[in-house]
């Protein structure tokens, strides 16, 4: 009989080291919880970076998957199959674009983005072969490929990875002057940013930079791109973080809890001026928008609707922040977040680092997860109800206390 150490153990042996977990080994998730190898029951308070809005193992998501499995899996895009049409159609009526173009993980929605910019900055805006820029922000996170770690400003994600893409300019986050400036330059083709950069901390922009952002892109005829991998799908108590501002991005790029997080699906939503610079063997995917994502991803964005989830992220993520900024301890340096999506700020005490605050909410009944050491994002499920969060609140109070 294997033990939690015997399958890190195991882990450590066989899988590459490219990922430091906190020390609990899962077998069982329902809704916004979770169970060890050991039977023992914890909150789910990091929902696989927001892949699981709808919670663990959702009924109607896992049906609709069970269906479709058992008649057809993948035909790859060499033919046509009779779900593809039906995902596309509802996913582009549901953000309103003309267009949409699937892929699997977050990392391979954003390369698709870079691939329109570019692209429509040659065949639309008439930028000079290969001169094409793209404007990012220092802190993001966009993925893991060569490409996106090339405008990456964290040196665990780009260090002795070179030599690097080029055609990216770093500016500050949360700064218009900076991108103003650099929009003056003809050859950029976009601004790609997070409309809160979730691992550098669950960093809210201003009030109005997002809009002011895209007034400015709109003003020097330069595309607006969204990563809304982790900020999408009801996170932030909107559909998109965006529509806090009522911004409309040239480009959007979803994934994670478009799946519910049954399955890899992400994909990529724009209108034909920018989705028809890529022509037929230009770009694609084996397993994008195979049929058994495409049931899925419905039932998944269904969910989100029927269940109010929108609603419930706003009005429990207010209620999570006050609760907390009420709570006065010198290891709580700053709360912030938006909806469901709450980071807060560690003051290392004592040699007690964030890390360590997790392990003991762990021991109590709740994981989380550090991002940069000295910050702890909380993110449940969606379908967490008040008096669960309530519970959630006392053992993350209970847990500072006791350091």
């Amino acid at each position: 009989m294997m033990n939690a150490k015997d399958y890190m153990d195991r882990e450590a042996k066989y899988g590459a080291h490219n990922y430091h977990p906190l020390p609990v080994v899962l077998e069982k998730g329902e809704g916004i919880y979770v169970w060890d190898t050991d039977g023992k029951k914890y909150f789910d308070f990091l929902s696989a970076y927001s892949a699981i809005n709808q919670g663990h193992c959702h009924p109607k998501i896992l049906k609709a998957m069970s269906d479709q499995m058992h008649k057809l899996t993948l035909t790859s895009r060499a033919f046509y199959n009779n779900v593809l049409g039906e995902w596309e159609e509802y996913i582009t009526k549901l953000f309103g674009y003309d267009k949409v173009l699937p892929m699997n993980s977050g990392a391979e929605a954003d390369e698709t983005a870079l691939k329109l910019c570019r692209r429509w900055g040659y065949k639309v805006k008439n930028i000079p072969e290969n001169q094409a820029k793209i404007i990012v922000c220092d802190g993001n996170f966009h993925g893991r490929t060569i490409t996106i770690i090339s405008m990456s400003t964290d040196p665990d994600s780009y260090k002795d990875f070179g030599p690097f893409t080029p055609g990216f300019v770093k500016i500050q986050y949360n700064d218009l002057e900076a991108l103003e400036k650099e929009l003056a330059d003809p050859n950029v083709a976009a601004f790609l940013a997070e409309p809160i950069q979730g691992e550098a901390g669950v960093y809210v922009p201003e009030d109005g930079y997002l809009k002011k952002a895209y007034d400015l892109c709109k003003k020097h005829n330069v595309l607006f791109v969204a990563d809304e991998v982790q900020t999408g799908i009801a996170r932030t108590g909107k559909m998109l973080a965006c529509d806090h501002e009522g911004v409309r991005p040239d480009i959007l790029i979803l994934g994670k809890a478009v799946s519910g997080g049954a399955m890899p699906v992400s994909c990529v939503l724009a209108d034909d001026e920018i989705m028809l610079t890529i022509q037929p063997g230009e770009h694609g995917s084996t397993y994008g928008g195979n049929p058994i994502a495409c049931k899925v991803s419905i039932a998944a964005l269904e969910v989100i609707k029927e269940e109010n989830l929108i609603e419930n992220a706003k009005v429990l993520g207010e209620y999570f922040r006050k609760r907390l900024n009420e709570f006065k301890h010198p290891m709580v340096k700053l709360v912030r977040g938006k909806g469901l999506l709450n980071a807060v700020v560690i003051e290392p005490k004592d040699g007690k680092t964030a890390w360590d605050v997790c392990l003991k909410l762990r021991d109590n009944g709740l994981l989380a997860k550090p991002t940069h050491d000295h910050i702890i994002r909380f993110a449940p499920p969606l379908v967490i109800n008040k008096e669960e969060i309530d519970k959630a609140i006392e053992i993350i109070i209970e847990t500072i206390k006791s350091f």
